[in-house]
């Protein structure tokens, strides 16, 4: 008998998807881009009370997130965006989908307009172990957070904590809340998150 593989991330996306929830209120409507299983809104629908909607191109992460009992859309997150009426939701959820996206300023831009309040969490691709990896080694480092070496993982656009920030000021997004989390997703940073957090969770919204 085969033993399953253990999933080496499974702590840290508990710690991620609970400081995510920690900022929506009960009863409030959340849309999740790229909500793969369903993990995250199923936490938000049984603990908050929640009115919750998934969007996700990929069709068997799609099918357990009905599974689930979830409200869900397959199909493209700027598609799915579109078809949704200003202020739709109090909250738009984009959790480590945005490196992943051919147009995350779209993808942006178009959430706040769908929604009152934005949360993006990313890996701070600036964390000083990254940065010592390509110092020593030239190259992407390959751990826990990223197990596959550059030829086995999905085109990403790495974001560092100062890169978003930056952004923000730049299309005139106001940043209401951030936390930034250490190496194991765990330790508040304070002081200079950019170089020492691991993983950084931002709650926007437009400037009128």
């Amino acid at each position: 008998m085969q033993t399953p593989k253990k999933d080496n991330n499974f702590s840290k996306r508990k710690v991620e998807l609970g400081a995510i929830s920690e900022w929506v209120s009960e009863g409030e409507s959340v849309l999740d881009l790229g909500c793969g299983r369903g993990v995250l809104l199923e936490k938000l629908v049984r603990e908050k009370k929640i009115y919750g909607v998934g969007v996700d191109s990929d069709f068997e992460k799609i099918s357990r997130a009905i599974k689930r009992g979830l409200n869900v859309i397959h199909g493209d997150i700027c598609e799915a965006l579109s078809s949704f009426e200003d202020k739709s939701f109090d909250w738009i959820v984009c959790s480590r989908t945005l490196p992943e996206l051919e147009d995350p300023e779209r993808v942006v831009k178009e959430s706040l307009r769908v929604a009152r309040r934005v949360a993006v969490g990313f890996i701070n691709h600036g964390f000083w172990i990254n940065r010592l990896n390509y110092l020593f080694k030239g190259e992407r480092i390959v751990n826990k957070v990223y197990p596959d070496r550059w030829w086995q993982s999905r085109p990403t656009n790495p974001i560092s904590v100062s890169a978003f920030k930056d952004f923000c000021e730049t299309n005139d997004i106001t940043i209401n809340r951030r936390r930034f989390l250490g190496a194991n997703w765990r330790t508040r940073i304070e002081f200079m998150p950019n170089l020492f957090s691991g993983y950084a969770i931002f709650e926007l919204t437009q400037n009128k």
